[in-house]
């Protein structure tokens, strides 16, 4: 789910001040791990260790696509990924692992920062999804900083498949089932597939 909401109040030199205290892939698991052992509150500890499990199945299951590698290995220049998350947010446990992984594959072209978005109000109030902190949020950045493309906080298929379940009734409690069924089902490939239409922005 694209969107172009940008705020002016950002410029290169914010930008560039997050993705210097953002950490790596390595540091915000053993930073989700601390939380799944130590986190007090019972709702969020529930939701970390489930998107610990969610993560490692994606890990282990996510089979990247020949058009992406090649998308990859098209890449001239190098580009930052600045990732905006949550220990706590299912969707980004389902996000997270495939950028990853992506980034892992580029050869260095894709440099990855997370962010957490409690910690940087302005840098999420930047990147809304219809007028909402809705996360994991992708700021594609170039070499300079400039903004080149945001996407997230999941597929176009998945964002109208929660907005359906939330606005019935009967299915508004449990919608989070539903839409992690269908992560399940569809294998990371929408998710990889606007991806890539975010790299050809690089």
């Amino acid at each position: 789910m694209t969107t172009d909401v940008i705020s002016a109040v950002l410029n290169k030199t914010d930008y560039l001040t997050y993705v210097d205290k953002g950490i790596d892939y390595d540091t915000y698991m053993v930073n989700l791990a601390h939380d799944a052992i130590h986190i007090t509150d019972a709702k969020y500890k529930e939701y970390i260790n489930m998107n610990q499990h969610r993560i490692h199945r994606v890990e282990k299951t996510y089979h990247m696509s020949d058009e992406m590698k090649n998308v990859l290995n098209s890449l001239t220049h190098p580009i930052h990924w600045l990732v905006i998350t949550e220990h706590w947010c299912g969707d980004a446990a389902q996000i997270v692992p495939v950028l990853h992984a992506l980034a892992a594959a580029s050869n260095n072209k894709i440099k990855m920062s997370l962010v957490y978005r409690d910690q940087n109000p302005e840098l999420i109030n930047a990147h809304l999804t219809d007028n909402t902190k809705s996360i994991p949020k992708v700021v594609q950045l170039d070499a300079e900083y400039n903004v080149t493309g945001s996407w997230g906080p999941r597929p176009v298929f998945a964002q109208a498949l929660v907005k359906k379940l939330k606005a019935n009734p009967e299915t508004a409690a449990t919608y989070a089932n539903e839409l992690h069924l269908w992560y399940a089902k569809d294998k990371q490939q929408h998710i990889e597939a606007e991806l890539i239409d975010l790299l050809r922005k690089a």
